[in-house]
């Protein structure tokens, strides 16, 4: 038997057929066409299901489950999406909808938790019962196993962990607070700061790297620092070191086996690691040097959030 996984975003829906050794045997991948209602979704999930079906020659008698990551507050007892301002869902019952569409069991959950659950499964974080997610891209995402388990808080909005503040009353961040770990240390973060120094600076070398403001991405400081730039090392120093004391807070307060981040960053390799592994063993609260925390980076990219949703049926 195999098990389906959906990731839903807000640009494409992507379908994957996995197998029970967590391989990927058949994707697709539809528009989300958004703004369009909850119906119209349903719709897209539903082709790219078929379509995924169609090309590893398999009809839904082969699947065991389907699971889903949907963008915000997801109650996975109910497969209702209580929120999700991107998709336009208030209340919305996602796996009802599915499940008189496909006559199979239908799980729902957040996708940074079904995320997490597949690096959990299969990734980074496979041997290990706790483990924390956190994914560095447009904002700051979270996902927290607590023995094998994913950890959603009694509202199912927990492990929202980019909006833990790191700074008092500092940068202003999406969701109306100052200073929150996302407003500092995802990819927009850098590439915010990356602006800002060249603004200040219009002799470093990363007005030649990138060509102008509207180039900066979160490679553009890392090629500086690389290039020698004094404006451009100082950029990945503080960026390091506030993403450096948002891992650390999270260590504090959930202690978990293994902390992998995710995102396109994490291809500056030990250019990040190194130093936030020292940040963490030097600020972290540890009483056993030989038992703590490990560092590493996610290993399924893209993949994770639809193997971890393949197998939410694990988690009834």
């Amino acid at each position: 038997m195999y098990n389906i996984g959906i990731d839903l975003g807000g640009t494409n829906i992507k379908v994957g057929i996995v197998d029970e050794n967590y391989n990927i045997v058949s994707r697709s991948s539809v528009k989300t066409n958004l703004p369009r209602p909850a119906e119209g979704i349903v719709d897209g999930i539903c082709e790219a299901v078929n379509i995924a079906l169609e090309n590893a020659k398999l009809t839904l008698d082969d699947i065991e489950s389907v699971g889903i990551g949907t963008p915000g507050a997801a109650n996975r007892s109910t497969g209702v999406v209580l929120y999700s301002n991107n998709l336009g869902f208030k209340n919305t019952p996602l796996g009802k909808m599915l499940a008189e569409r496909l006559s199979k069991d239908i799980f729902v959950e957040n996708d940074a938790n079904a995320a997490a659950f597949g690096e959990y499964l299969a990734g980074a974080g496979k041997g290990y019962d706790n483990v924390l997610v956190i994914t560095l891209g447009t904002g700051v995402g979270g996902g927290v196993i607590i023995d094998g388990k994913i950890y959603t808080g009694f509202n199912f909005c927990g492990a929202e962990l980019g909006h833990t503040v790191i700074e008092y009353n500092g940068r202003s961040c999406t969701c109306g607070r100052k200073g929150c770990f996302e407003a500092y240390s995802s990819a927009t973060g850098l590439i915010n700061a990356t602006k800002k120094a060249m603004e200040e600076n219009k002799s470093s070398k990363l007005w030649d790297i990138a060509g102008s403001l509207d180039n900066v991405d979160g490679k553009t400081a890392f090629d500086g620092m690389r290039a020698d730039d004094e404006t451009a090392k100082n950029v990945v120093k503080e960026y390091i070191e506030y993403l450096g004391c948002g891992l650390v807070n999270m260590v504090n307060i959930f202690q978990p086996e293994v902390l992998l981040i995710g995102g396109g960053v994490c291809k500056e390799g030990e250019n990040l690691t190194r130093p936030l592994k020292e940040i963490i063993e030097r600020d972290s609260y540890c009483i056993d040097p030989n038992n703590s925390t490990k560092l590493d980076v996610c290993k399924l990219s893209n993949d994770a959030g639809i193997i971890g949703a393949a197998f939410l049926c694990r988690l009834k």
